[in-house]
């Protein structure tokens, strides 16, 4: 658990299913009764069926990958199934495969060239050898963009987070996880609320906080961003908490002003706490497919990102996205949502995600 961050934690962590926190525009009040309902029947189902088959976590995260292996990996196999040589027609379909499952345009012509390569220099003729030949340099453009936290750690008081991201992506319900990762790893935390433009964003972290035992830095709503962060410093320091999320408002990252503003955010918990924040992690919708790319590239230049979050991939048959932001951004993803349950949000791991994609038929 939380193997991206220096520090050592425990493995212990309840299963007691954690309904996603809403990210409508609707009053505290509304937020507060929302969240008080009880688990939805999509949650107790999932939840039935994982203590009903005891699915290993390698099986959970390929089942809930089952739309892009259907969209990758079993179009792959059908294309080779059905062919009796390496030739120009069959990387034509493999192309087309490839761009479908969104692993872009550069990304496939890169990988399809180094499949062309291997092909001449090694003499191969049967298709089926192709398959392990792209696992294997896919595997490579995550693994090579994996980097762990404790470069960015500092060397005493807290650990700061900067949590970015537009709207709707899931931001303000992946700080909550990672909030309740952190809580049942050991460590204090400290939640803040940064978010001033919207009530609704406000409450519904002091849901998070309530759910999660602990505390939230609010302000009241039109307050400065950087005054709530500033504050949050000074709190974060005098109780030595252990960790710092702060959540900031959601924004289009086409937004010039209300992006000055993150940068706005991130100098002034610099000036009080030397090397804050120590991470700045990007949320992502992985449903958004290309356009995630466009947004990583223009939060990176505005505040340098250090580490993802790709949520909602077990909604979508374009999870190849993954390989593609591993390849261009060469910033590494810390966790991947898979679902609505509080362990869905799975700390990523370059090697169990491939697996999970190319794995055997009966762990799918």
């Amino acid at each position: 658990m939380l193997g991206w961050f220096k520090k050592k934690f425990s493995k212990t962590e309840d299963n007691v299913p954690v309904e996603d926190a809403v990210e409508e525009l609707v009053a505290p009040q509304e937020v507060a009764e929302q969240t008080a309902q009880t688990p939805s029947a999509t949650e107790q189902e999932a939840v039935a069926e994982t203590e009903s088959t005891g699915d290993s976590m390698l099986q959970r995260l390929s089942s809930r990958l089952g739309k892009t292996k259907e969209s990758l990996i079993y179009r792959m196999d059908s294309l080779f199934l059905g062919k009796k040589e390496i030739d120009a027609d069959l990387f034509d379909e493999l192309e087309e495969i490839l761009i479908t499952a969104d692993l872009g345009v550069a990304t496939t012509m890169d990988l399809l060239d180094d499949a062309r390569k291997k092909v001449k220099r090694d003499a191969l003729s049967d298709p089926n050898v192709l398959k392990g030949i792209l696992k294997e340099k896919l595997c490579t453009y995550i693994t090579e963009s994996e980097k762990p936290a404790e470069l960015v750690m500092p060397g005493d008081g807290p650990f700061v987070i900067m949590v970015v991201g537009v709207n709707g992506v899931g931001k303000t319900t992946t700080i909550g996880k990672i909030a309740k990762k952190f809580k049942n790893s050991g460590q204090s935390v400290l939640l803040v609320a940064a978010d001033t433009f919207r009530a609704a964003a406000v409450a519904q972290l002091e849901i998070w906080g309530e759910r999660n035992g602990v505390e939230v830095v609010t302000k009241a709503e039109g307050t400065d961003p950087s005054a709530v962060a500033f504050d949050a410093m000074d709190k974060a320091v005098a109780g030595n908490y252990d960790v710092v999320i702060v959540d900031t408002a959601g924004r289009l990252h086409t937004q010039v002003n209300l992006m000055e503003e993150l940068k706005k955010i991130k100098r002034v918990m610099g000036k009080r706490l030397d090397g804050a924040p120590h991470e700045i992690m990007l949320v992502l919708d992985a449903t958004t497919g290309q356009n995630a790319v466009s947004q990583a590239k223009l939060f990176n230049e505005t505040v340098g990102i250090t580490g993802l979050a790709l949520t909602k991939l077990d909604g979508t048959a374009k999870g190849g996205i993954v390989a593609n932001i591993c390849r261009e951004l060469k910033i590494p993803i810390r966790f991947i949502g898979i679902g609505e349950q509080i362990d869905d949000l799975r700390d990523f791991d370059a090697n169990e995600f491939i697996d999970a994609l190319f794995g055997d038929d009966n762990i799918s």
